[in-house]
């Protein structure tokens, strides 16, 4: 570890909670350099729903590299690029009859928000951009602007302005109407709310806790952005890929953004690849008017086209992912009822799925213990308090109950303690 702790910044976050060295990674486990092998419940915080080093996916790339494709060529044309465009137009979008040009940004999330968010204030003429607490975009300042987490925030270092935060679905619980709060405010012209530009949002907020909002919020929402006329931007990057069970988590609601962003598991493979899928309409920029030089990872085309051949040819891999994500759901709350039924819950969809613990300690001490037994989970949250799965999606029956065995003896072990110290 002195090596890291000597030539890398204290920035470094992950490797502070897995203080190891990984050396290989196949499936859904990581494996040290000392051989000891961890089931991996946090996949690159979403990165790796198809799991490390997937075989397909690995054998496109080498067989891509060896033919010396175009490793980089910034936004030329190129046949790795031509291969997704039409893939994921034939696979994704026409099956779902979305009508979207996309627009490939800089490689990560962040950038495909940037990018959605300024399209926004371009077609419109507006500033202000409506985000809602618990969201999480990225941590460049336009989106950092549209993101709550006080954490990330604090480290700006400038104003984060033209954006107004609104309560998500069921912040206040699930009596109070967040919806015609939002249109009081937008209806009246002394409410201090700017006209926004656009409205962000996370249809299972990720970072922020596993809040899942339902279909009637999510299509009330888009009520209301039409009503006010405001862009409706989805952003699908940690949510989205099939982590919920369709490749969009919006897909079985009924509604139609404006603006999708997508990036984590894009590439199939963990390679930095974000995009924006627009309306035509919007489609408003001058050539290179939004720009940068990593805004073709012609790597990730080869795996991104691959993973989605090889994934969404059909229902297969989708209702694979419902039927995991029952299981572990069915998993967790039998920890649930042994260990807190009144102090414990689970949260989340499909595959995107946790356990609220009663304050972060706690959910950091279940954690610790899990890895030191082989499991790798990370925690989710305001308060850091949501035990939180994103294990990729390929992970066999066995692997999770494996990690369910392991969690569950984590939630006893820190639960029991508190107890005795409660005690005494």
């Amino acid at each position: 570890m002195k090596t890291f702790e000597l030539h890398e910044s204290g920035v470094r976050s992950y490797c502070r909670s897995f203080p190891v060295v990984f050396k290989q990674a196949r499936g859904a486990e990581l494996t040290t350099r000392e051989g000891k092998t961890y089931i991996d419940f946090l996949a690159g915080a979403g990165t790796l729903n198809y799991g490390h080093n997937h075989p397909v996916l690995k054998q496109a790339l080498l067989d891509y590299i060896a033919a010396d494709g175009i490793t980089h060529g910034l936004d030329m044309y190129s046949e790795a690029k031509e291969n997704f465009l039409s893939t994921f137009d034939r696979l994704i979008l026409k099956p779902r009859n979305m009508n979207y040009v996309m627009q490939f940004t800089g490689p990560t999330g962040t950038n495909a928000v940037e990018a959605a968010l300024k399209l926004a204030r371009k077609v419109t003429g507006r500033n202000n951009i409506i985000s809602f607490t618990n969201g999480f975009h990225g941590c460049s300042i336009g989106a950092l602007a549209a993101t709550g987490n006080k954490h990330h925030r604090g480290a700006a270092g400038v104003p984060l302005t033209d954006v107004s935060r609104m309560p998500y679905a069921n912040y206040f619980g699930d009596k109070v109407n967040t919806i015609a709060m939002m249109d009081k405010l937008l209806t009246d012209p002394s409410s201090g709310i700017d006209k926004p530009a656009a409205v962000i949002v996370e249809v299972v907020q990720g970072e922020g806790g596993l809040n899942a909002a339902s279909a009637e919020w999510v299509r009330k929402l888009e009520k209301l952005c039409r009503k006010h006329e405001m862009l409706l931007i989805i952003d699908d990057i940690q949510a989205g890929c099939g982590r919920t069970g369709t490749f969009f988590s919006f897909e079985e609601m009924g509604i139609k953004p404006d603006m999708i962003t997508l990036s984590k598991s894009l590439s199939g493979y963990g390679l930095p690849f974000a995009m924006v899928l627009l309306r035509k309409e919007l489609d408003q920029w001058k050539p290179g008017e939004h720009n940068g030089t990593f805004r073709g990872n012609n790597h990730a085309f080869v795996t991104a086209a691959a993973a989605i051949e090889h994934f969404w040819k059909d229902d297969e891999f989708a209702n694979s992912v419902k039927a995991k994500g029952k299981r572990i759901a069915d998993g967790m709350n039998k920890i649930v009822r042994r260990y807190g039924p009144d102090s414990l819950f689970v949260k989340g969809r499909g595959m995107m799925i946790g356990i609220s613990c009663p304050d972060g300690d706690t959910a950091a001490a279940i954690c610790r213990h899990a890895f030191d037994n082989g499991l790798v989970v990370e925690t989710s949250g305001a308060h850091s308090e949501v035990v939180k799965c994103l294990c990729p999606l390929i992970i066999s029956e066995e692997q999770i109950d494996k990690a369910m065995s392991i969690l569950d003896k984590a939630f006893a072990a820190v639960m029991s303690d508190q107890a005795a110290n409660q005690a005494s």
